[in-house]
């Protein structure tokens, strides 16, 4: 067990300091006086009356202190801390006991309103490179949420001419420290006075906006503008903050919950009590929180008195060391209501990415469970005393792993979306950078969903689940894979309800024509488990077929053994998905034949002398695949193919494989060829095909699997050179050849991407190099474009920025090149014979007597933007295509021939016009640059939201009265007495 402490002024303390330093103390010596005896501290009682002494109880954790005083061989520590570390010593066995009987649970954690936080399991905690955590739960989400009720918030910041120097250093600090704690669900504005009113940003004066990170981050930009001059007149600050406030309420677009002014300034002339008594009093629905800034106490008593007659709490802020702990002491006030009214309410944060532990795993999306802890105490009610906040981390893994992958089809995915709007998870939310740094994105917590579903351009769907309706949606998108590089254009149909207990609603999209409908077939267990144990057999990682986690004992199996283990019944305490494995043991067995062709394959060398085929896979609905090396696995071309590395090429929680997904998009019989692309400009040098798998020739039959080939690149364009060159003539000799010197020969897959060109550089550079770039003219290019394939815009929010130009549009031409169609014919109807060596019938299996009928299922520095760049896919109703274009006078001609069964085209162009004076189409992303009133325009439209059910902004027996006090504005006697002590036992 670890605690991490954090404490704002120690009652009793030797020095003050602001910073946490990490201490660890041995079991054996931890506080070992000169006399061996424990050290005494004193604790203020309640009632403020007689001190007790306590006694330390020896900690068994790592411990850590903002306030804690080393010298000689004592140690002073605050006594609420010592007090709440003792009785929540009591948790450490809730902890063990829930981990016990739910080992799925990762961190749980107290975190106290003194400023301690105990977590379990422990780790051991990481200063910064100046010696520093700076950690403190209390200005974490979970805590803000527990603790607090939504609210509406105005910061009125002096700006007077004694505001100069340091002062206004420390006042941006503040107002920068308090929009740290608003969230989601609050709403704010920022307003700058002296002689007049200057909204921070001017364009949004008269509102306050939502408080989610964009928002917040671009009023920060504008707190470096302010600066300090005239005189301060906060009467006209405070009428227009108490007139905003009451205007927006009105519009019901705000919290309708809580209300506060904070006030950051050096001073107050009056109480402005006249302005109170027109708009707060009786009723005092708005809270006051002044700030005095600086070491003057001149004016401490007026704003005082405005706290706490005002239902808030006024604090000095000295230094920039005060700013974060005494803009802290809001959230306390607020959470009176709460604690009063004795309300545990549960609240659950947006997605957020953290680590699960220190295994190695990573960072991981999740989202907390806390609810808020108080004292039930009678004597002291009214106080509203909130002793601090419980909670847990979810993963958003275990959330979905009750819609499992498989009944969703091959395109279909869950996603849940927050009371607000944004995402708690979806495949297309990635909030890491893919740059190999797990650098996690700026304002990822609050992605829309609208950015991602971008198809729906009324958010329909969107604010159906934001109001927590239930129902359905249909419409067509574009999904982009292969990072990025190409597109799918699917119909997909949306289910959609909220879910019980918290904030958030859930949907899944099943695509048109996939995961409507499935298949069963009966096999013995006896056979099952004999072909699933094979060795050239794996399942999907990341599916869950047993619930390994829910028992340590298990959490060592593999989902193999954990299977085997469960059919064997002698495990009751291991709980699996009898329909998935009924079903994975149906694939195993009638997949096994598949196994002894592909051995023939490896016995017969004629078969592949020159290797060219290096591995051939299988993979099918239920996540179990199958693998074949035909070389030994030092000779692999691409050595991440189909492992933990390919991200795209395995079965995943959220998706199936690239290869799997592509090839069920075709015409049934169809190859999809491909080449793989890295993360960098290069492609892999092995070209990917592959084929579904359907029950029956028609789109309602579900997909049974994939199978296809790794070939190296080298090996496909010699297939394709040798091709090329016969033709169906009674001699054999091609009139007009790919040999000829004035025509160019491209083959291309159905996104415009070269397979095979006479300028190797163009394949291997092919993740930026579409047949477009070959011909390096934007002109023919589009002409091409537009003849075959069509082009998507696709947006991708929150990535980093990079610019490129496009070129202009240009029709269709219509001119024919007669002479190249015969060659062309016979070579198209040739290729796919000639190279793929796959040949086995695996249609035959699912068709055989084991299957029933299908059934209905239930370097540089990145700057964050919004990117937008182009993607294409080919027409499938064109099957060829001719065309010449004049290019400053020399006509410049191409031909177009779909190659049957694939997903292939042959491209063929005279080379006899230069046109180099026409620019390339690429698919670099360029940046979406939005105007500046129209991003203005973004901040301040509201898209809808919901508001959480519980809200608590005022209790008719809070005690008002504890608001601050200018008593923490002197050294206290016992600190200037123990100063005295340090320096006696220093000398």
């Amino acid at each position: 067990m670890h605690l991490f402490l954090l404490q704002k002024n120690a009652e009793v303390s030797c020095t003050k300091k602001r910073h946490i330093v990490p201490l660890e103390i041995p079991r054996s010596n931890l506080y070992k006086l000169p006399e061996n005896k424990a050290h005494l501290v004193h604790q203020e009682q309640q009632a403020n009356t007689d001190k007790i002494n306590y006694q330390l109880q020896p900690f068994k954790i790592l411990t850590s202190f903002s306030v804690i005083s080393l010298f000689s061989h004592c140690i002073f520590i605050d006594s609420a801390i010592v007090n709440g570390v003792y009785w929540s010593e009591a948790l450490n066995k809730v902890f063990v006991d829930n981990f016990e009987r739910d080992p799925s649970l990762i961190w749980q954690y107290f975190g106290s309103a003194k400023g301690f936080f105990r977590q379990y399991p422990g780790i051991k905690w990481k200063p910064d490179d100046h010696g520093v955590i700076a950690f403190d739960c209390r200005n974490r989400k979970w805590y803000i949420q527990a603790a607090t009720s939504p609210k509406d918030v105005v910061i009125l910041v002096d700006v007077s001419g004694s505001m100069k120097g340091l002062r206004l250093t420390i006042a941006r600090q503040t107002v920068s420290s308090i929009l740290d704690t608003l969230g989601d669900d609050d709403f704010f504005n920022i307003i700058a006075y002296n002689e007049e009113l200057h909204y921070v940003e001017p364009c949004l004066n008269g509102t306050l906006v939502q408080a989610d990170v964009t928002n917040k981050d671009h009023f920060r930009e504008h707190l470096d503008k302010l600066f300090a001059q005239g005189i301060g007149m906060l009467d006209m600050a405070l009428t227009e903050a108490f007139n905003l406030l009451g205007d927006f309420n009105k519009t019901g677009r705000g919290s309708e919950c809580s209300q506060a002014i904070m006030l950051v300034t050096d001073g107050a002339v009056d109480t402005y009590d006249t302005i109170f008594e027109k708009y707060n009093w009786p009723e005092r629905k708005v809270r006051i929180f002044p700030y005095l800034i600086g070491r003057e106490s001149a004016f401490a008593d007026n704003l005082k008195w405005m706290a706490c007659a005002n239902k808030g709490y006024f604090t000095q802020i000295s230094t920039l060391a005060d700013v974060q702990e005494n803009v802290m002491e809001y959230l306390h006030v607020l959470s009176r209501p709460k604690v009063i009214d004795r309300e545990h309410d549960t609240v659950w944060t947006e997605a957020y990415i953290d680590s699960t532990s220190d295994d190695g795993q990573g960072p991981v999306l999740m989202t907390t469970v806390a609810m808020p802890v108080f004292s039930t105490k009678n004597e002291t009610r009214n106080r509203g005393i909130l002793l601090g906040v419980v909670g847990t981390d979810v993963p958003v893994s275990e959330l979905l792993k009750t819609i499992p992958k498989y009944k969703l089809g091959i395109h279909g995915y869950a996603f849940a979306i927050t009371n607000n709007g944004y995402i708690l998870t979806h495949p297309d939310l990635r909030p890491l950078y893919g740059d190999g740094k797990k650098r996690r994105k700026p304002n990822y917590s609050s992605v829309d969903l609208s950015e991602v579903e971008w198809e729906d351009k009324d958010d329909t769907l969107r604010n159906a689940m934001v109001n927590r309706k239930t129902g359905t949606f249909s419409m067509e998108v574009t999904k982009s894979v292969d990072k990025g590089k190409r597109v799918l254009v699917l119909h997909n149909d949306y289910y959609y309800t909220d879910i019980k207990g918290t904030p958030f609603s859930l949907g899944v999209a099943l695509s048109r024509g996939h995961g409507k409908y499935f298949f069963r077939g009966n096999v013995t267990v006896e056979e099952g488990l004999h072909d699933l144990e094979h060795p050239d057999v794996a399942l999907a990682d990341e599916w869950t077929y047993c619930n390994t986690d829910e028992h340590p004992k298990h959490r060592y199996l593999s989902q193999i053994e954990a299977i085997k283990m469960y059919l064997s019944g002698q495990e009751p305490r291991l709980h699996c998905d009898k329909e998935l494995i009924q079903e994975v043991l149906f694939d195993a067995v009638v997949t096994a034949p598949l196994e002894a062709y592909w051995t023939s394959l490896v016995l017969n060398k004629s078969e592949n002398s020159d290797k060219g085929v290096e591995i051939a896979y299988l993979g099918t609905r239920t996540g179990l695949s199958r693998i074949n090396l035909f070389v030994v696995p030092d000779e692999l071309t691409n050595l991440d193919f189909l492992t933990a590395e390919d991200k795209e090429g395995v079965f995943n929680a959220d998706h199936f494989p690239l290869w799997y997904k592509r090839a069920a998009e075709q015409v049934p019989g169809t190859f999809i060829y491909s080449l793989p692309f890295n993360s960098g400009s290069e492609n892999m040098s092995v070209v990917l095909a592959s084929t579904a798998i359907q029950l029956l020739d028609e789109r309602k039959s579900p997909i049974a699997a994939a199978v296809g080939i790794q070939m190296k690149l080298e090996f496909f364009q010699r297939k394709f050179w040798t091709a090329s060159r016969q033709c169906a003539a009674l001699d054999g000799k091609c009139s007009i050849s790919c040999d000829d010197e004035h025509i160019n020969c491209y083959l291309i897959d159905n996104n415009g991407f070269i397979l095979v060109a006479e300028d190797y550089t163009l394949v291997r550079h092919t993740s930026t190099h579409l047949v477009f770039d070959a011909v390096a003219q934007s002109a023919l290019a589009l002409s091409l474009s537009k003849c075959w394939l069509s082009m998507y815009l696709l947006l991708s929010c929150h990535q980093t920025c990079c610019h490129s130009d496009s070129g202009s549009s240009e029709a269709c031409p219509l001119a024919v090149i007669a002479l190249l169609f015969p060659c062309m014919s016979f070579f198209c109807t040739r290729l796919c014979v000639h190279i793929f060596l796959v040949e086995f019938n695996l249609y035959s299996w699912w068709n055989s007597d084991l299957t029933a009928k299908a059934q209905r299922a239930g370097p540089h520095m990145q700057v964050p933007c919004d990117t937008e760049y182009p993607a294409f896919v080919s027409e499938r109703t064109i099957k060829e295509n001719m065309g010449n274009i004049d290019c400053d006078g020399c006509i410049k001609s191409f031909v177009i021939q779909q190659i049957p069964s694939s997903n292939l085209f042959m491209v063929v162009v005279d080379n006899k016009c230069d046109c180099s004076q026409f620019g390339p189409i690429t698919m670099d992303p360029f940046e979406i640059m939005y105007i500046l009133h129209l991003f203005l325009e973004r901040l301040k439209m509201q898209k809808d939201r919901r508001r959480p059910d519980t809200c608590h902004p005022f209790h008719p027996e809070e005690n008002s009265m504890e608001c601050g006090g200018a008593g923490s504005l002197t050294t206290s006697l016992s600190a200037t007495l123990l100063l005295a002590l340090m320096a006696l036992f220093l000398r």
